[in-house]
């Protein structure tokens, strides 16, 4: 009979944490690209605005959809994080762009988040 590995402490809360960080990340994700995806004024405003137009926003609602639903994919949590971390890097580069300046926080707030 083989003896159980020995669990280190603090790895169960660890591993609440990092569970409950994905949730919350999914429903970010999910609610932002609600947003992007039905088309609200803001969204489609701040998508003209950066000179990205309608295609855009439909585009990036749709990899922000798809990311929240890989986060509860075990084998496809990690690549969603990846992916992420770069579409939230050009958020924050973009916001810069376009003259956003404490507007970036949010996403950088989220970025450091998923990093």
């Amino acid at each position: 009979m083989a003896a159980a590995a020995p669990r280190r402490p603090g790895s169960r809360a660890a591993n609440v944490g990092l569970w409950t960080l994905q949730v919350l990340l999914a429903v970010v994700y999910a609610f932002s690209a609600f947003g992007k995806l039905s088309a609200e004024a803001q969204n489609v405003a701040g998508f003209q605005a950066m000179g990205l137009g309608n295609t855009g926003m439909y585009i990036i609602g749709s990899l922000e959809l798809a990311g929240a639903i890989a986060m509860f994919i075990p084998r496809l949590t990690g690549l969603a994080a990846t992916c992420f971390v770069a579409l939230m890097l050009g958020a924050v580069t973009a916001t810069l762009a376009i003259g956003g300046g404490v507007l970036a926080a949010i996403p950088a707030t989220v970025l450091v988040l998923v990093a």
